[in-house]
């Protein structure tokens, strides 16, 4: 594995939570001034950070199961909570749309790493 392997993958769940972030304030047209975007995205980074120390991430980045599933997993069940802990809502329907984006996105980027690979070794042989 690539010494920079980890770190891109650090770099795309982040980029898929803040696109959640984004994709809902500009839905809701609640702002998207930085301190905006930031007070929405910090209980899903937070998340996002427990969830790749608890699983020790960096070991197997890219992989779907386990560690893309349970980052994944980690993320939206812990981020529900700081957002109550922050005053904002977490309704039944905010979750299931939580959870359906960043599993679209967490584990789809990590499927598509997985075929392009797989697709640079049959080349190679």
């Amino acid at each position: 594995m690539r010494s920079y392997t980890p770190l891109l993958a650090l770099l795309a769940d982040l980029l898929c939570v803040l696109v959640f972030v984004v994709v809902g304030k500009t839905d809701h047209a609640t702002g998207l001034g930085p301190a905006d975007v930031a007070a929405t995205a910090w209980p899903f980074l937070a998340a996002l950070a427990l969830g790749w120390v608890v699983t020790l991430a960096w070991r197997s980045a890219g992989r779907i199961w386990p560690t893309g599933v349970l980052v994944w997993a980690v993320t939206v069940v812990g981020a529900m909570p700081l957002r109550l802990l922050s005053g904002e809502g977490a309704p039944l329907s905010f979750v299931l749309v939580t959870s359906l984006f960043l599993a679209a996105t967490m584990l789809g980027w990590r499927a598509l790493a997985l075929l392009v690979s797989r697709r640079k070794r049959q080349t190679s042989v």
